[in-house]
Parts: structure tokens; sequence; C-alpha cells
């Protein structure tokens, strides 16, 4: 097949353009040309490259005929946030593409108050980002059950992988803890550490997004909760991360008032971000109607993305990593 895909060199696309040439596909990245995919291989001498920058073209109503005309069988949408940038595409690619399958999030659920979740059980979400999504995947389903457009929304957790900075222990970005872990000093953390975060290896989404272009009719109108297998709590995390550096994790349970203290205002909303949800995910319907069945753990996944930064001198830590 003609496979467009959209936000072709990011996260995802880095490891889903490779994998949709090797099936045999006929494959387009989109991209605004700013930077290479995280990691080379090469099946990209074989992708067609389209600049496009997709903001700008929205605002002057461009946008739709823009991958309209590239006549493609599947669009890959990994890049679309608003339900308004949703439905345009969707009306423009209405009657003339085969299949829509769109990049959500697992923050289209809110808090967690049933683990794990499932697709039917979450709570609703908050924060413009989990509601649009939320809205966005609403929408998809709704089109296709009405006779509309085939699409499939597919909601990851935590990407993580090679070329960029994982979700940390504490639930944000600061590089800080990484250091403090391979050093065996104190780490704070807010409250029991019991919160829970969702990461996946960007392979591993990338695997669900292949998967649900070859089994088109199992995944039309449906939305997937893409995850690994298993997932960390927040001291869980700490601890298996101390490991990597031949430590063990010394943890100080704080108050999330004390938390916040120490860290900028933006890694403090981070973290009560990701923690305030305690998200943990099934993917049973990924695994029954697809045959999803993810590669990586999250401590594969976190350990692989820590292990590149220190490797290529992205990342600060006080020991060499030892597994």
């Amino acid at each position: 097949m003609r496979i467009a895909v959209i936000g072709g060199t990011g996260h995802i696309g880095t490891f889903l353009v490779p994998r949709l040439v090797r099936a045999g596909h006929d494959v387009l990245s989109l991209s605004r040309g700013a930077r290479a995919p995280y990691a080379d291989a090469p099946e990209w001498s074989d992708v067609e490259q389209v600049t496009a920058d997709r903001e700008a073209e929205e605002r002057d109503g461009t946008f739709g005929d823009r991958i309209g005309g590239l006549h493609a069988d599947v669009v890959v949408d990994l890049v679309c946030f608003t339900a308004e940038s949703a439905t345009a595409l969707v009306q423009r690619l209405r009657g003339n593409v085969a299949h829509l399958v769109h990049c959500g999030s697992i923050w289209r659920a809110g808090v967690s108050h049933v683990l794990p979740v499932t697709e039917t059980n979450a709570t609703p979400p908050f924060g413009e980002y989990g509601v649009q999504k939320d809205r966005i995947a609403r929408l998809l389903k709704e089109e296709t059950a009405s006779g509309g457009l085939v699409t499939t929304s597919l909601h990851p957790g935590h990407i993580s992988g090679p070329g960029w900075a994982p979700i940390g222990p504490t639930g944000n970005l600061d590089p800080a803890v990484w250091r403090t872990l391979s050093a065996g000093e104190p780490l704070r953390i807010p409250g029991l550490g019991a919160e829970t975060m969702h990461h996946v290896h960007a392979d591993d989404v990338a695997q669900a997004f292949e998967l649900a272009v070859t089994h088109r009719d199992a995944a039309a109108g449906e939305d997937f909760s893409v995850v690994a297998a298993d997932a960390f709590s927040v001291r869980g995390y700490a601890e298996a991360a101390a490991s990597w550096f031949g430590r063990s994790a010394d943890l100080q349970s704080v108050s999330w008032e004390e938390f916040r203290s120490g860290l900028s205002e933006q890694d403090g909303q981070t973290s009560w971000e990701h923690l305030v949800r305690s998200h943990v995910f099934s993917i049973e319907k990924a695994r029954q109607l697809l045959g999803y069945a993810p590669r990586y753990t999250v401590e594969e996944t976190t350990r692989e993305a820590v292990r590149w930064l220190v490797e290529h001198d992205r990342l600060e830590v006080a020991a060499p990593l030892v597994v």
C-alpha cells in the first residue's frame, strides 16, 4: 500500500517508517524537515520525504488538500493535537483514503480509579492535552460507526527510546535525578512513592501502528491503549535505576509541598501531572484484536534511553552503567 506518515521523523515515526518499508509498503514521510530521525536505518533511502509545515498550512486551509493530493491508501497521523485539526483532515480524506490511523495518548484518561485502566473504564480526562486527545478519539470512533472514513486511534504511554530523555522516576524530565541515583545519594520522593507511570518503547508503539495498518478490519473504528506489559511505581523505578549504576536507591519520603520546593515550577508541575493520574493500562484489547506483543519491559525501555544519553554525553552521571 501507499502510506503517508505525518510526523514521520519523530519518536514513533523513527521506528514505524522503516517497519512499513520492510513490510513492502510505499512510504511517504511528512515533516517540517527540521531534523533527521532519532535512529538511522537503511530503509530511509527508500522513503519519499515530503516537507510540510502543518500549523502554517492548517492556518491557510491547505493542509487537507496537501494530504489528499498524496493519493495514499493509508494516512498515519502522529502529530494531531486538536479536535478541529482532526475534523478538518477527516472531512478532506473521507472517501479518498482507505484508513486513517491516529496517535492519541493515555492522557485521554484522567486519574485512576480501577486498575488496570481499559479503553472502557477510564475516568474523564483533564487538562487541554488530554481533553483534546479524548475528543479526537471519540470523533474518530463516531466517524467510522456512522459509515464514514475508516479510522483507528492508538494511545501510547510515555514514549521512550534511544535519542531523547525518558520521563524519570519522579515523573519529570529533570536530569539531576539520574546523577542522584547514580551517586547513591538521597532522592526525595513525594509521599510513599506508590504512584505509577506507564512507559512504552517507541518501537513497540511502531509495532502497534504497523499491526493496525495490517489488520485494518479488526482495527476499524477501534481505540487501543499501547503500553509495555508492565508499569513502574515511583519507588520501583528509582530502585531499578539505581541498580543500573550498581547502587541502591536512598529514598526520602516528603510531602508534595516539600518535593515541589526543590524543583523548578515546570518540573514540579510535570511531576504532579504524571503522578496524580497514577496510570497502569491494560493491553488486552490490542493483544486480542491486533496481536500486539510488546518486546520491551518498562525497565528495558527506560534503561535503553538512559544508556543512549550517557553514551552520547547527553547526561551527567556519577558512576558508569553496570547493566
